[in-house]
């Protein structure tokens, strides 16, 4: 997936939310700053507008308008979704709860009243339909988006609901799913405390 301005980690990279030295490494190969901008991610739609690096505090979304500020969110089934314009980028993290409650709309609706008129957005490695197996309680949020994984039980379509909601903006899409994908950090698949990261800066 072609991204200016965002790059999304593997497992090859290891786990970039812990291990500093994989971290600068990570930064050094993208030619970016390793002293990112992150939050403590909840599972909500909180949004904060960062200009320096560090811990934002709870969050499930952050923006800035600054150079050489790298933003950056962290998953292992989650999907990051990152947004682009002229004068500013964004990322989110969006699980199923963040995407029920609108954390993507709610990170775009910041940015565009904060001056940033968004152009396009990145849908980062999350799990896919394939196999995100889902109970009653999650299939009713999303109304239109039921699915069916490749064991034959209920799933929901997580990327397409992310499509949706990011409307008329050109995206790209990943695609890649993490339970499937040995490469990518799965918590589903066997519990990992590691967890991938998605970064965002003004390119």
């Amino acid at each position: 997936m072609t991204c200016p301005g965002a790059a999304f980690s593997t497992a090859a990279d290891r786990d970039l939310r812990h291990d500093a030295d994989a971290r600068l490494a990570f930064a050094a190969s993208n030619g970016i700053s390793e002293r990112w901008a992150t939050a403590r991610q909840v599972h909500g739609r909180t949004v904060v507008r960062v200009d320096t690096p560090g811990d934002a505090g709870e969050a499930d979304a952050l923006f800035t308008t600054e150079l050489d500020l790298p933003v950056a969110v962290f998953t292992a089934d989650c999907f990051p979704v990152t947004l682009h314009g002229s004068n500013g980028v964004g990322v989110a993290h969006a699980g199923w709860r963040g995407a029920a409650v609108g954390v993507v709309p709610a990170l775009r609706h910041a940015m565009t009243n904060a001056g940033i008129a968004v152009e396009r957005a990145c849908i980062g490695p999350g799990i896919g339909a394939c196999c995100f197996e889902v109970g009653p309680e999650v299939l009713e949020r999303f109304p239109g988006h039921h699915s069916v994984t490749t064991w034959g039980t209920a799933s929901v379509d997580l990327p397409g609901v992310l499509a949706e909601q990011l409307g008329d903006l050109e995206i790209a899409n990943d695609g890649r799913c993490t339970r499937c994908g040995e490469d990518l950090f799965s918590f589903r698949r066997n519990a990992t405390r590691d967890r991938m990261a998605a970064v965002a800066w003004l390119a």
